[in-house]
């Protein structure tokens, strides 16, 4: 890489002045997670796997009113989890990088498998406590 193109990347500011980058690296990661910590975020998320929609479309498809999801989208966007484009007046949100839906569908596998795993133990303290009368 020649110098000057080296002097036009630009060097995140939790880098700036020496910053650690792992320290960065997790504050990052810990920023991302947040984007999954709201159920409406979640089903955004879900409903964009396929394609871009306007956010009337998002609100429709989540029978949220409008002002709910307009927040939402805003966030995910700030997090760099969403990229738009305009078209007139509207906008339209997309998936930045679909890459996230691995993270996503890695955290519902989980989520599915405990939601076994307690449907089965739930089942099993039942079947025991109906042996011990």
């Amino acid at each position: 890489m020649t110098p000057k193109a080296a002097a036009k990347i630009k060097v995140p500011k939790e880098l700036q002045n020496g910053g650690n980058l792992m320290k960065a690296l997790c504050e990052r990661h810990a920023e991302m997670c947040k984007v999954f910590s709201h159920a409406s975020r979640v089903m955004i998320l879900n409903i964009l796997r396929e394609s871009e929609m306007g956010v009337s479309e998002i609100a429709e498809k989540l029978c949220l009113p409008f002002g709910t999801v307009s927040p939402h989208l805003l966030m995910m966007k700030r997090r760099g989890v969403l990229a738009t484009r305009n078209e007139g007046n509207q906008v339209f949100y997309r998936l930045a990088n679909p890459k996230i839906l691995k993270a996503f569908d890695l955290i519902r596998e989980i989520l599915t498998d405990q939601l076994k795993r307690e449907g089965f133990l739930a089942q099993e303290m039942e079947r025991t406590t109906c042996l011990k009368k």
